[in-house]
């Protein structure tokens, strides 16, 4: 009968036009990329206003998910598979760092394959001091994930002054991560990369690895607080409620996935790493 109820439990998306703009935003994102970097004219132009196509699609699609809940499309199955989706999502993340970590131990643990040696890091590299502005960092980022814990607890127990300053504190910690890690970046004693007409050595490598592996975790640092600071704006509307709150719940979990993806790069890369170096 037209106009009856659904008798499942699952939500219909209705037609949208934004995953098509969405592919072609992202297409001309990648042309302007390429023309940029082979310095054609207007490839930065591009470039630029595709990305801002792109947010623009983001912001548009995702505040129709938002309107989905809150009309009722998200029950609980389809919540449900929400959470199946941001789990196969952070899966694929942890895969995405298994390769930056796979690099760093095939240099570590067989450097004699690049130069012949069997030193890793190569001699005359200083490395960072693991136990002065990294160790800081994992402090901060261990104080984060008790603080975005303790805004979901707050969440659940109804206490909307407890998830604001939660999250305030969240994203605070968050932010001076990101001001440490730059700092750090600036006055570390090693580059990234080979210089141009130089064949590649044992110690670029060192430097590839390490700020690649590194610096896209601090690029997830930076996502996962704008995942954050969206949920703090949501909270102030009083979006969350203790049944349904998905969204802060899986910026709860990306964030928690930050957490355990720097204890193994603190542990390996800066401790492990380090070991029998010269420390900067």
């Amino acid at each position: 009968m037209a106009g009856a109820a659904p008798e499942h439990d699952y939500h219909l998306v209705k037609p949208s036009i934004w995953p098509l703009i969405g592919a072609f935003s992202a297409l001309g994102m990648a042309a302007g990329a390429i023309m940029w970097f082979h310095e054609q004219p207007y490839g930065g132009w591009l470039f630029f206003a595709a990305l801002g196509a792109v947010l623009f699609v983001m912001y548009s699609w995702w505040s129709d998910v938002i309107h989905e809940a809150h009309t009722g499309d998200h029950t609980p199955v389809v919540q449900l598979h929400l959470r199946y989706g941001m789990i196969l999502f952070i899966a694929s993340e942890v895969l995405f760092f298994v390769g930056w970590f796979w690099a760093f131990f095939g240099a570590a643990l067989f450097p004699y394959a690049v130069e012949g040696v069997a030193v890793f890091p190569p001699e005359g590299v200083a490395v960072l001091d693991p136990f002065s502005l990294p160790l800081l960092n994992t402090m901060i980022l261990l104080c984060s994930g008790t603080t975005v814990t303790w805004a979901h607890h707050c969440l659940l127990e109804n206490d909307r002054k407890g998830l604001i300053t939660g999250l305030w504190l969240t994203i605070l910690l968050g932010i001076l991560f990101t001001s440490i890690q730059a700092y750090e970046y600036w006055h570390a004693p090693f580059s990234f990369g080979t210089p141009e007409g130089e064949a590649e050595s044992l110690a670029d490598i060192y430097g590839s690895t390490f700020f690649m592996a590194t610096g896209f975790h601090g690029f997830h640092v930076i996502i996962g607080t704008i995942f954050l600071s969206v949920c703090l704006y949501r909270a102030y509307r009083g979006h969350f409620t203790p049944r349904q709150h998905f969204g802060f719940e899986a910026a709860a979990w990306y964030w928690h996935f930050v957490d355990v993806v720097w204890l193994f790069l603190f542990a390996s890369i800066y401790v492990w790493g380090s070991a029998g170096a010269t420390v900067h």
